[in-house]
């Protein structure tokens, strides 16, 4: 007759054995691409590929559908998008404190992402050629960015010199990474996507392997008195970063030293 303490052991033992084979349950889930009838999914910050049916640190894989997947968590089917923000076991979203951003290549080798800027929704394609953040005039619009009192000046583009607005965003939302306070111009030209140009970029160190960019963002740094500056920095480092636009702002002209979208360069008043 085997002793009751032995047996409620001899349970635990075997439900943790089942817990240890079926790795530890995912906390964030992103979608970063898709490949046929598999997901990348960026699971606690790291990129998988899951094929449908499929089930990884308890995260099933219900459907692939181009930019949309359906995924189940604790058995609960959620939703996600290409790019989106990570969702969580309760199927909330996260706080968007991240530093990884993981993209796989599309058709002709572009790195296409959904993301949001100031809360809205739109889509990216990886341009490192291109100075900053461009947009057209119809997505600006229809995210309500207040642009027309920026900075006017012109651009050298493939359809040739283009006059434009120069702007800020408030904030850049790719997966669960933010970045505040990205420069950006607006274009009159119609765009398919918004370029993802390096004034977000450069907040990143960029690694690419085969078809895929891994976007890192460094630890953030001290600046004076001790505060965090980084992409979520502090009041006084923003702060310090808006004085140092305002002295470029008086100056007459401003010239990119990196190349804009296009050959030539832009030319601010």
């Amino acid at each position: 007759m085997s002793h009751p303490r032995s047996a409620s052991m001899g349970r635990l033992l075997v439900l943790l054995g089942v817990l240890l084979c079926g790795g530890a349950a995912a906390q964030t889930v992103t979608l970063s691409g898709s490949m046929g009838d598999k997901a990348l999914l960026v699971i606690d910050g790291t990129p998988r590929m899951v094929a449908v049916g499929a089930t990884l640190h308890g995260v099933k894989v219900v459907s692939v559908n181009g930019n949309d997947a359906v995924v189940e968590l604790a058995g609960k089917r959620v939703p996600l998008q290409l790019g989106g923000a990570p969702v969580n076991l309760g199927g909330g979203v996260s706080d968007g404190t991240g530093s990884q951003i993981v993209l796989t290549a599309g058709p002709g080798g572009h790195f296409i992402t959904g993301g949001s800027i100031n809360g809205k929704p739109v889509q990216f394609v990886v341009d490192t050629g291109a100075t900053m953040v461009a947009l057209s005039q119809a997505d600006a619009d229809r995210i309500g960015l207040n642009y027309r009192n920026g900075a006017r000046g012109m651009a050298s583009t493939a359809n040739g010199n283009v006059p434009v607005h120069r702007t800020s965003l408030n904030v850049v939302r790719i997966g669960d990474v933010q970045v505040f306070n990205v420069e950006a111009m607006v274009v009159p030209m119609q765009m398919e996507t918004i370029l993802l140009g390096n004034s977000f970029l450069t907040r990143f160190q960029m690694k690419r392997e085969n078809d895929r960019l891994t976007l890192d963002r460094p630890r953030a740094r001290r600046g004076r008195g001790g505060h965090v500056c980084g992409i979520i920095g502090s009041a006084a480092c923003h702060g310090r970063d808006r004085a140092r636009k305002h002295d470029r702002a008086k100056t007459p002209a401003w010239k990119s030293r990196r190349r804009p979208v296009g050959a030539g360069a832009e030319r601010w008043t």
